[in-house]
């Protein structure tokens, strides 16, 4: 393969029927492999990655999905999802690509995260491998070399690979999700133009046809510090999406699709230590379900090394300490009972990661979890 290829998905999973000649591509109907039994022969989904899109343990936060299932519908969508990491970006993003498939749309999802390094440091290369994955991806014949000649500057010819043959090979609209665009932020010279890129090509959407099949999803966890002219940011404009907690009936719904037979006050004491972060909730449901823990020893050891959540807070420490800033402030947060003023930069980039919440100007921690473990360790 020629290198920006490499990284790109490779499966065989048939041709989409909007293709000329194609069939049907992607169901999502394969049975996962993260279930599990428990001993009263329950199918519980183990809570890591991705919710399959036929587990019964998604939990829909409306009215965020019927939002995005009209949007999507609308000529030249851009919907851009928020949140950080294990809140339900991806789990979101694969619904939507599957509701507008089940309409009869083409989908095309690409993770930033399978882009090799060496992708990241040449515009020209950076597109290539994009234009390469999404072909990949659609089972489409690369045609890169046709349309990668001349003078023309390098977004002119990916413009060119959509409008000329991508768009124009497919007889639906197109949905095209583009995940973990964090690690385009990284790397700000590429940044720059490809996001203002794709600003261009939502703008062309607005009055021509060709365009208007290309419907974007964009998933992203940081706040958007690049310096991207606000004429040429595709984060200013579309549906913005930023997932919030589960509320009290969204985790009361999942303790019952776990078949405990919670009171409120269980329910209660659960959420005073993790609140609704869906992660959080389905991990302690999960362990007790599987009858490896009770929510009382749960509760005891939630924030130490010896709970179920010591990989996931060990992360966030790691993440923490390469930041001495950001260290400072999760201190002064943590050791105080009340939401105080830190940073503007610190605050947006503690929530990022997931570990603070805004109250107005104020900054608190997001849970009474993340407040024991760090006053622990710090």
């Amino acid at each position: 393969l020629p290198p920006f290829q490499r990284g790109a998905r490779g499966e065989e999973e048939g041709i989409p029927s909007a293709l000329k000649g194609g069939r049907n591509k992607w169901m999502g109907t394969q049975t996962p492999t993260n279930f599990q039994h428990n001993e009263k022969g329950l199918l519980l989904d183990t809570p890591s990655g991705q919710v399959a899109l036929n587990s019964p343990f998604y939990i829909e936060r409306s009215p965020i999905e019927s939002e995005c299932y009209e949007t999507i519908m609308n000529p030249g969508a851009l919907i851009r999802v928020k949140a950080p990491r294990q809140m339900g970006k991806t789990s979101l993003m694969s619904r939507i690509l599957n509701y507008a498939q089940q309409q009869g749309y083409c989908k095309a999802c690409l993770n930033f995260q399978s882009a090799d390094e060496e992708f990241l440091t040449n515009l020209d290369l950076f597109l290539k491998w994009f234009c390469a994955s999404i072909t990949n991806e659609l089972n489409l014949e690369e045609k890169l070399s046709e349309y990668w000649q001349g003078v023309l500057g390098s977004k002119n010819k990916c413009t060119n690979y959509f409008q000329r043959y991508l768009l124009s090979e497919i007889s639906t609209p197109l949905v095209l999700g583009l995940d973990e665009v964090d690690q385009v932020f990284q790397h700000p010279e590429i940044a720059t133009s490809f996001f203002a890129l794709l600003r261009t090509w939502h703008e062309r959407g607005k009055n021509e046809a060709v365009w208007q099949k290309l419907r974007l999803v964009i998933v992203h966890s940081k706040e958007v510090y690049i310096p991207l002219n606000i004429n040429q940011s595709p984060f200013n404009v579309g549906l913005p999406i930023e997932l919030r907690e589960l509320n009290w009936e969204e985790v009361e719904n999942l303790v019952k699709l776990h078949h405990l037979e919670w009171s409120s006050e269980q329910i209660k004491e659960l959420m005073a230590m993790v609140g609704g972060h869906p992660y959080l909730v389905r991990q302690a449901l999960y362990q007790i379900a599987r009858g490896r823990i009770t929510l009382e020893k749960l509760l005891q050891v939630a924030p130490t090394e010896e709970g179920p959540y010591c990989d996931h807070l060990r992360r966030h420490l790691n993440n923490l300490e390469e930041h001495p800033e950001l260290l400072t402030a999760i201190k002064q947060i943590i050791t105080i009972d009340y939401p105080i003023p830190i940073g503007t930069k610190e605050g947006f980039k503690l929530r990022s990661m997931g570990l603070v919440k805004f109250q107005g100007n104020l900054v608190m921690p997001l849970c009474e979890l993340y407040r024991r473990y760090f006053s622990y360790r710090l």
